[in-house]
C-alpha cells in the first residue's frame, strides 16, 4: 500500500480488502456430481428407451425399464459418489498424517523444502527462507501450507461425501425422468420420448456452460451428440435382438 502526502492510505485502497468476489465450486462438492448425475441420467435412460423401443417394446415395457433404470442408476450414482469422495478424503487425511510426521522428524528439512517451493514460485532465496521460517512458527499453518503445495488440495476444504451423493442421486433421477415422462403421461410415440430426452440434453449442456468458458450452444450441441451416439447404438442393438414373443 502507498500512503498519500497526509500519511493516510487512499480510501479506494483501504477498502480493497472489503471488496470480494466469488468463484464457482471447483472442489468437487456439488457441481461435479450434479452435472455428472444429470448427464448420466439423461444419456442412460435415452439409450435405454431407444434400445427397448428399437426392440419393439410397447409403452408398458418402456415405462417399466425406464423406471427401473432411473431407480437403479440413481442409487448406483449416489453410492459411487459417496464411496469415491469418502475414499479421496481419507487419502488426503492419510497424506496429512504422513506430512505431520515428517515435520516432527525433520523440521529443518521441511522448512528448507518449503523455502525451495517458494523459490520455484518466484521468490528470492532470502525472502523464501524468511517466509518459510515465519510459516513454520505455527505447526498447523505450516502443515496446511505443505499439503496445499505438495498435494494441490486444501485439507480444511474437502468435499462432503453426503453432498456429492445427494446431488448425484437427485440430478440423475431428474435427468432420467425426462425421456420417460411422455410415456408416463400416456404417450405411445418412441420419437416423442427421445425428443424430450434430446431437449433435456441440450438444455442441461447449455446450462452447464455457465460454469465454463464455452458458448452455451456449443456445450448443448456436444451433449446432444453424445446422447444421440448412445441412443443410436442401443437402438441398433435393440433392433437386432428384438422382443421375444410371449
Amino acid at each position: 500500500m502507498v500512503a498519500d502526502q497526509s500519511g493516510e492510505i487512499p480510501s479506494s485502497t483501504a477498502g480493497s480488502s472489503e471488496v470480494g468476489h466469488t468463484h464457482a465450486d471447483l472442489s468437487g462438492g456439488w457441481l461435479r456430481p450434479a452435472v455428472f448425475g444429470a448427464m448420466d441420467g439423461l444419456v442412460t435412460n435415452i439409450a435405454l428407451v431407444a434400445g427397448v423401443g428399437g426392440a419393439g417394446g410397447d409403452r408398458h415395457m418402456l415405462v417399466l425399464s425406464g423406471t427401473a433404470g432411473l431407480i437403479a442408476g440413481a442409487f448406483s450414482m449416489a453410492l459411487g459418489e459417496y464411496v469415491s469422495v469418502d475414499t479421496q478424503n481419507n487419502s488426503v487425511r492419510s497424506e496429512v498424517r504422513k506430512e505431520r510426521g515428517e515435520m516432527v522428524r525433520d523440521p529443518d528439512g521441511e522448512r528448507a523444502e518449503l523455502a525451495g517451493m517458494y523459490q520455484e514460485d518466484g521468490m528470492t532465496p532470502d525472502t523464501a527462507c524468511r517466509a518459510a521460517e515465519e510459516i513454520h512458527q505455527d505447526t498447523d499453518r505450516a502443515l496446511r501450507t505443505h499439503v496445499v503445495h505438495e498435494l494441490g488440495v486444501d485439507p480444511d476444504e474437502q468435499p462432503s461425501p453426503w453432498t456429492a451423493a445427494i446431488s448425484s442421486f437427485c440430478c440423475f433421477a431428474v435427468g432420467a425422468l425426462l425421456p420417460l415422462l411422455p410415456f408416463l403421461l400416456g404417450v405411445q410415440s418412441l420419437l416423442l420420448g427421445l425428443t424430450a430426452g434430446a431437449a433435456g440434453l441440450f438444455v442441461s449442456g447449455a446450462v452447464v456452460a455457465r460454469f465454463t468458458t464455452r458458448p452455451w450452444w456449443w456445450n448443448g450441441t456436444r451433449q446432444l451428440l453424445f446422447g444421440a451416439l448412445a441412443a443410436g447404438a442401443t437402438y441398433l442393438v435393440g433392433g437386432l435382438i428384438g422382443v421375444s414373443p410371449a
